[in-house]
C-alpha cells in the first residue's frame, strides 16, 4: 500500500514523538544516577546531543555541577548554544552587577569544550559581553602609523601591529590559586589570538567597540536581556520576585484559564521540561500526592513547568544561588510546605483535603496563588506577634523576649524572623524549618497565644520588675513558681522573685509531692493552690485564669515534675534548680 503525503508526514510525526518519549524517559533516569553514573549514561548514549539538547536549562546546570565542571567538559561540548547563554545568565551576575571573573571561568570552559564554536557564539551571539570583559580588564591602544611600537609601554601585545592590548596586573588577582589564575590568562590570550586568526575584520571591530564601550550603559543593557531570558524561568528581578510572599485571600484568586485540554495523556516532547523539581518532590506531602492524581495527569509537563517557576521566582526572591541539588531540595520543600497550608486554606477543611479534592484546586488555580494564600496566614500571624511584643507588658518593662522560656522564645523568634520559621527544635535535624502544614501554623499559634495570655496575666500582677536578681536568669516560669512559693512561706505578699534560702524552700518543696507508681507527682492540691493564688494577684477569677491560661499552667508543672520529681528534699541544690530561684 503506497503512502500519502500526508500519512508519511504523520507516520514521520509520529516516530519524532516517540524518539523524543524515549529521550524523556532516558533523561529521568540520568537524573536519578550518581554523578559518575550519569557522565557514562550521557556519553554512552547513541543521541547524546539530542538528549542533552532535550535537557532544561536548570537541569543541565545542576547535572555539570554535580558532576564537576571540568569533568564535563564532554557534556558542555553537547550543550546548545541556550546552555551556554543560561549558564552565564546565572553564574556571571550577582544582583544587578557582572561578575567578570564568573564570565571568564565559564568562557574558559566553554572554550576548552569546544574552542571553535565558542568563538563563533562569543563573537557573534554574545559580543557584548566579550567586548565589556575587555574594556574593564584591558587597556587598549591603536598605534599611529608614524608611531613607534616601542613608545607603546611594556605589557602589551598585537596580533596586527595595530591594536595593542594589555591585561591589568590585577585583572585575575581574585583567583587565589596560582594556577586557575594562569591558565585564565592563557585563556584570554588564546581566544583574542584566536578571533584575529579567524576573522581579523571582526577581531578589528571587536576592539574598536570595546576601546569606546561605556561601562554603565553596556553593563545595563546585558543586565536588561538577561533578565528577560530568566524571566521566561521565573527567574525575575529581585524587586519583582518578592511580590511572590505578597499576601492574597482565597476570595481574590481567580481561577485560572486552562488554555487547552487534552486527551492525550501520553506526553508533549516538543519543549525541555524541568525534571529535577518534581524528582525532589516528598511524595508524602500533599502536594506530592497531589499532583500524582489522574485529574492532572493530561497536563502534568504544564504543572512541572509551573512548579520549577515558582522555584524559580522564590531562589530569586530569596536570593540564594543554587549549585547543589541539596539547595534545590531545600527550595522544593519550602514551596511544597506553603503550598499545602495554602491548598488546605481554599479547600476550606479542618483537615488536609483528600488527593483529588487538592488536585482540582491545583487544576483550577495558579500555583503562584496558592503559595501566596498559604504565606499569608504565616505572615498574618509574624505581624501579630510583631504587635504583640512591641505592646506587651514584657516589653514596657524592658524585659528580654527570653524572659518566656525557651519553647516559647523558640516559636515567637521564628515568627519574629524576616522571613518567618517554624520552631523544630532540632526534631529533624534543624532548630528552624520553613512551615509546612496547617499543623505547624497551629503549634506557633498556640504557643503566642500562651505568651500573649500570660503577659496579660503579668501586666495585673503588681510586679516590680526593678527587684528582679541581676545575676540570676529570670524567666516567667521561676518568676511565677518562686512568687507563689514565697507567698506560701511569707505573710506578705513578695514585690518580685527574690531567690528563697533553700533550707527554706524544703519546707515548700514537701507538700508539692504526692507518690504515683515508681515515682511521684504533683499534688492536685498543689496545683489548685497555685491556680488560686494566681488569680488573686492578677484580680481575677480562678476559673476565667484556668480555661485561658491551661495549656501554659500544664507545661509548667510538667517541667517541674520532669526537673524534680526524682530529688529527694534533702538533695536540692540552689546551682542545679533553675524552675525555682534559690539561693544558699
Amino acid at each position: 500500500m503506497e503512502l500519502t503525503p500526508e500519512s508519511e508526514e504523520q507516520r514521520l510525526r509520529e516516530n519524532h514523538r516517540k524518539r523524543l518519549a524515549r529521550l524523556a524517559a532516558d533523561k529521568r533516569k540520568i537524573f536519578a544516577m550518581d554523578p559518575e553514573s550519569a557522565l557514562d549514561a550521557v556519553l554512552e548514549h547513541p543521541m547524546n546531543t539530542a538528549l542533552v539538547h532535550s535537557m532544561a536549562e536548570e537541569d543541565f546546570l545542576f547535572l555539570i555541577n554535580d558532576i564537576g565542571h571540568h569533568d564535563a567538559l564532554e557534556i558542555l561540548s553537547l550543550a546548545s548554544n541556550r546552555q551556554w547563554e543560561y549558564i552565564l545568565d546565572v553564574d556571571g551576575w550577582h544582583r544587578d552587577r557582572m561578575q567578570l571573573d564568573s564570565v571568564a571561568y565559564w568562557m574558559n570552559l566553554m572554550h576548552r569544550a569546544d574552542p571553535g564554536r565558542f568563538i563563533q557564539w562569543s563573537t557573534t551571539e554574545k559580543y557584548d559581553i566579550l567586548e565589556y570583559f575587555i574594556n574593564q580588564k584591558a587597556w587598549i591602544v591603536v598605534r599611529e602609523p608614524d608611531e613607534d611600537p616601542g613608545d607603546i609601554g611594556d605589557g602589551f601585545f598585537s596580533c596586527d601591529d595595530v591594536f595593542y592590548i594589555r591585561f591589568a596586573d590585577d585583572a585575575f588577582a581574585s583567583f587565589e590559586d596560582e594556577d586557575d589564575r594562569e591558565e585564565i590568562e592563557e585563556f584570554v590570550y588564546t581566544m583574542i589570538r584566536r578571533i584575529a586568526d579567524e576573522d581579523h575584520g571582526a577581531y578589528q571591530m571587536m576592539l574598536l567597540r570595546a576601546a569606546s564601550v561605556i561601562p554603565g550603559e553596556c553593563e545595563e543593557e546585558a543586565y536588561r536581556f538577561r533578565n528577560v531570558r530568566l524571566a521566561e524561568k521565573g527567574f525575575l528581578p529581585f524587586d519583582e520576585a518578592v511580590g511572590v510572599y505578597a499576601p492574597v485571600k482565597p476570595s481574590s484568586i481567580r481561577k485560572k484559564h486552562r488554555i487547552r485540554e487534552t486527551q492525550d495523556i501520553s506526553g508533549d516532547f516538543s519543549m525541555p521540561v524541568p525534571v529535577n523539581h518534581r524528582a525532589m518532590l516528598d511524595h508524602d506531602t500533599l502536594f506530592g500526592r497531589a499532583i500524582a492524581s489522574p485529574l492532572l495527569e493530561a497536563n502534568m509537563d504544564d504543572v512541572q513547568i509551573e512548579f520549577a517557576s515558582l522555584c524559580n521566582r522564590i531562589i530569586a526572591a530569596d536570593q540564594r544561588p543554587m549549585r547543589e541539588k541539596e539547595s534545590l531540595r531545600d527550595m522544593v520543600r519550602k514551596a511544597c510546605g506553603y503550598l499545602e497550608i495554602g491548598i488546605q486554606r481554599l479547600a476550606g477543611t479542618k483537615h488536609p483535603p483528600g488527593m483529588e479534592h487538592a488536585a482540582a484546586i491545583i487544576r483550577d488555580h495558579s500555583l503562584e496563588d496558592i503559595f501566596r494564600t498559604g504565606y499569608a496566614l504565616v505572615l498574618e500571624l509574624q505581624r501579630r506577634a510583631a504587635r504583640w511584643k512591641k505592646q506587651g507588658w514584657f516589653t514596657r518593662n524592658q524585659l528580654a523576649l527570653s524572659f518566656w522560656g525557651e519553647r516559647l522564645v523558640g516559636h515567637i523568634g521564628g515568627l519574629l524572623l524576616k522571613h518567618p520559621k517554624y520552631f523544630d527544635n532540632y526534631r529533624n535535624g534543624l532548630l528552624y524549618r520553613e512551615f509546612s502544614c496547617m499543623a505547624d501554623l497551629r503549634s506557633a499559634k498556640k504557643a503566642l497565644d500562651e505568651a500573649a495570655v500570660m503577659d496579660s496575666l503579668f501586666s495585673s500582677m503588681d510586679i516590680d520588675t526593678r527587684t528582679f536578681p541581676e545575676d540570676r536568669f529570670v524567666t516567667a516560669s521561676n518568676c511565677l513558681l518562686t512568687l507563689w512559693a514565697k507567698s506560701r512561706l511569707e505573710e506578705k505578699q513578695p514585690a518580685g522573685p527574690e531567690p528563697i534560702p533553700v533550707e527554706t524552700f524544703r519546707a515548700f518543696y514537701r507538700t508539692l509531692w504526692e507518690p504515683a507508681d515508681d515515682t511521684r507527682r504533683i499534688r492536685e492540691a498543689a496545683k489548685t493552690d497555685f491556680l488560686e493564688w494566681l488569680a488573686n494577684r492578677s484580680g481575677r477569677e480562678a476559673p476565667d485564669v484556668s480555661q485561658s491560661a491551661s495549656e501554659y499552667l500544664e507545661n509548667l508543672f510538667a517541667i517541674i515534675e520532669n526537673e524534680l520529681a526524682g530529688v529527694a528534699e534533702e538533695n536540692i541544690d540552689y546551682r542545679y534548680v533553675e524552675i525555682f530561684l534559690l539561693k544558699p
